[in-house]
């Protein structure tokens, strides 16, 4: 189930990396504002530190074991 009238942004810290924020804003609210606040308050080292660790290693395909 989903949250209606939810948009993804795309926010950009200083040395140019990109996130993505998922919100909802209201019709009158100020788009450009939100997403320089939420720019602001991101927490850049832990989201570069959580980016890092996140390696997928492929080795192969595993033959599996027939269960007799």
């Amino acid at each position: 189930m989903s949250i209606p009238n939810v948009k993804r942004y795309k926010i950009t810290a200083a040395d140019g990396d990109t996130a993505s924020v998922m919100a909802v804003i209201p019709k009158n609210g100020d788009l450009e504002a939100y997403l320089r606040d939420v720019s602001a308050r991101f927490d850049w080292k832990s989201w570069k530190d959580a980016k890092a660790n996140v390696s997928k290693v492929r080795v192969g395909q595993q033959k599996q074991k027939k269960a007799k």
